[in-house]
């Protein structure tokens, strides 16, 4: 009498290697996703309950840190304090319109840090009224 077990073949995927791989995948995402926006400045904004955009005007960003850090326009370029008006002159003299020949179809849109003491907010304000530029602020909705 034979009491022995016929011997099957069993077929086997090996998931050892896959470990390392999801593992290089995700090192990959993190450093790709963080390379995305590399040249992003973190601002709180301030909240409120309604947030509008005008439609059709020239935006140019201005961006105020909460260590009073100053960044202007699409490049983001850092200015001092003290280089403020003379850069606000600047770039207004640059992007004016040669048709209508103002400085008001340009719109400055602050974005400034809700940690920022209200000083600095109003003198920046008085600045561009002082140059007769339209200066807008930037929130996030509540």
């Amino acid at each position: 009498m034979n009491l022995r077990r016929r011997s099957k073949a069993t077929s086997e995927v090996s998931t050892h290697s896959l470990n390392d791989i999801m593992f290089f995948l995700l090192l990959f995402f993190l450093i790709a996703s963080t390379m995305a926006n590399p040249a992003v400045i973190k601002v709180l904004l301030p909240k409120a309950k309604q947030t509008t955009t005008p439609v059709n005007v020239r935006q140019v960003n201005l961006i105020v840190t909460k260590d009073i850090k100053f960044y202007l326009g699409k490049d983001k370029k850092e200015i001092f304090k003290q280089d403020l008006k003379a850069s606000l002159v600047k770039y207004a003299e640059a992007n004016k319109d040669t048709q209508e020949g103002t400085k008001q179809d340009l719109t400055f849109v602050l974005h400034i840090d809700s940690e920022v003491p209200w000083k600095e907010v109003v003198e920046i304000l008085d600045l561009g009224k002082e140059l007769n530029l339209r200066m807008v602020a930037a929130t996030d909705k509540k």
